[in-house]
């Protein structure tokens, strides 16, 4: 049997891993709900969840990968009890991994093209409708959009190809590097700008009466989403790290790292995006089109501001492929696990694959725009987001807490003794109790309330419910054994 990859060093497990968990939500959602639901006193709750939400999750995937040394295509199988119905997630994981990457390629490719466009100058002493429309024409160009998403997808693999240490890991590093240096160079250039400090006030001082405004129980689980999602944990795309990781370190601190470092990109990133909005009278709660629209006219406004502007989309590019780069490397290693494959034929088939399960999502904003899957103003990219992320990701993240601390799946003993081996700190026992009852619930009901807040109709209820019980019953099956 082939001796499985290991992380070169400890840096490079904990920047490849904060690659996959650091992506658009950090920077592009995250700025945008600060702006939304009141600054400062939203970060200060999202914080809070972040560590009592995200961090234990976390712990338990890694513990996982790292405790059946494979990905989530048979990393259950391997540490299920025999007759059990655990490993049938194994096919929730990788369907999860690939539709997140149907359409994250896509984005992805929005980004690099921005760069492209910034470097070149495109956006200089243009009108706000000519920003607005150049987005449009960019989404109704299926041939655009397909020759950026593939060079993402070439990109990503090309690197995977290269092998855990050489390619994945050595990459992932300067990227990361990279992209934290863009950063504080951006968040300084920023501040320094004339009537930034107002947005720096509304970000970094809480002020509770605006909480209060927005709603204190509308802020509370904007803030606990966000600290849930953040962290791409619930579909697999972390575990197969921990699967390359030795026993040396104990997985609470690592993942702490992980987490710090990621909660440092949201930061920054808001603290680049929030100021620059003040500082030239845009709205910093604008949405999804705060990244295409509304940035691009504050660094038109900008000295010096398609330079500028070129960095801000180098930056974005980078966090965008670091995520693909590492959820590519987990779909290599389902082919690797499952199948025995080479590396390279799971890269050439994946390339293939890829590009072909992408297509949709590029078409649905221009030739397939008919298809509104979710209601009128939807499209296809809409379905597979929610698919990803109002329903995989929180149905996984329970199925992982259960799997770590119920005496039916790998056990809370399993689990504590993988968690804790090697030096560092340590996942503490009492927090037992919170880890295997009270942690699931609020995972369902962010998961309840995702679908209410999306639909708000009793039907749809009804579906998310059928889903909870189908994952329930998949996993606590048990098989009888034959006398």
């Amino acid at each position: 049997m082939k001796e499985r990859e290991k992380f070169g060093s400890r840096l490079g497990f904990i920047l490849v891993s904060a690659g996959c968990a650091v992506g658009l939500g950090n920077v592009w959602k995250f700025p945008y709900m600060t702006g939304n639901y009141g600054g400062a006193a939203f970060i200060l709750i999202y914080l809070v969840f972040l560590v009592i939400l995200g961090l234990p999750i976390m712990v338990c995937e890694f513990s996982v990968g790292r405790g059946s040394q494979k990905s989530v295509a048979s990393s259950f199988k391997t540490l299920a009890p025999e007759g059990s119905g655990w490993h049938n997630f194994a096919y929730f994981g990788i369907i999860g991994n690939y539709l997140l990457m149907m359409f994250y390629t896509m984005v992805g490719g929005w980004m690099l093209y921005y760069f492209y466009r910034m470097l070149r100058g495109e956006f200089t002493h243009v009108s706000a409708k000519e920003v607005e429309a150049g987005f449009g024409q960019m989404v109704e160009s299926a041939p655009t959009m397909t020759f950026w998403m593939v060079l993402a997808v070439l990109l990503a693999f090309g690197i995977c190809l290269l092998g855990l240490e050489k390619g994945v890991e050595r990459i992932t590093k300067v990227m990361m590097i990279c992209l934290l240096s863009i950063m504080v160079i951006l968040a300084v250039r920023v501040v320094l700008l004339d009537g930034a400090g107002e947005g720096v006030r509304f970000y970094l001082v809480p002020d509770f009466k605006e909480m209060k405004a927005q709603g204190i129980g509308n802020v509370v689980f904007a803030a606990m989403s966000q600290a849930f999602f953040t962290l791409s944990i619930g579909i697999g795309s972390m575990a197969i790290f921990g699967s390359y990781l030795n026993k040396s370190r104990s997985l609470m601190g690592e993942a702490i790292s992980i987490t710090v470092l990621d909660t440092f990109v949201a930061l920054m990133a808001g603290l680049i995006v929030i100021p620059a909005c003040f500082a030239f009278g845009v709205e910093p709660g604008a949405g999804p089109s705060l990244v295409f629209i509304a940035l691009p006219n504050v660094f038109n406004k900008m000295p010096g501001g398609s330079l500028w502007g070129a960095f801000f989309f180098l930056f974005l590019s980078f966090a965008a492929l670091s995520t693909i780069i590492a959820v590519f490397e987990n779909i290599i290693s389902f082919a690797m696990d499952l199948w025995g494959w080479s590396r390279k034929k799971a890269v050439g088939i994946n390339i293939i694959l890829i590009i072909l399960l992408s297509m949709p999502c590029v078409l649905g904003f221009n030739v397939l725009s008919g298809i509104q899957p979710l209601g009128e103003g939807s499209n296809i990219m809409d379905l597979e987001d929610f698919l990803v992320s109002n329903n995989l990701l929180p149905l996984g993240s329970m199925v992982y807490l259960m799997f770590c601390t119920y005496k039916y799946g790998w056990g809370w003993d399993n689990f504590i003794k993988e968690a804790n081996a090697g030096e560092g700190i340590k996942v503490p026992r009492q927090i037992r109790f919170y880890m295997s009852y009270i942690l699931p619930v609020i995972v369902v009901i962010i998961y309840l309330k995702g679908y209410w807040d999306k639909f708000h109709s009793w039907g749809w209820m009804a579906v998310a419910f059928a889903f909870l019980l189908f994952i329930c019953l998949t996993c606590f099956r048990r098989v009888r054994k034959k006398a």
